[in-house]
């Protein structure tokens, strides 16, 4: 008898499903992988939207306030 037809043997129903991260918590593990890619992305997307600000109001922000005062 093969390996995989001795562990569909033993986990019975529970063969081919997705393992949850713990048994108390109906999460997947890929669930658990895609919520961390989207919020890998996010906090890079906030970083990058940081340094646009901060470089528009430093360099930008005095460029604009000098035009209008001259």
């Amino acid at each position: 008898m093969g390996e995989a037809k001795r562990r569909k043997e033993a986990l019975g129903e529970e063969y081919g499903k997705e393992q949850k991260i713990a048994p108390w918590l109906p999460v997947t593990k890929t669930q658990t992988q895609k919520f961390m890619n989207w919020t890998t992305t996010g906090a890079w997307t906030g970083i990058i939207l940081l340094v646009v600000a901060w470089l528009v109001i430093r360099f930008v922000g005095p460029a604009a306030g000098w035009w209008a005062v001259n």
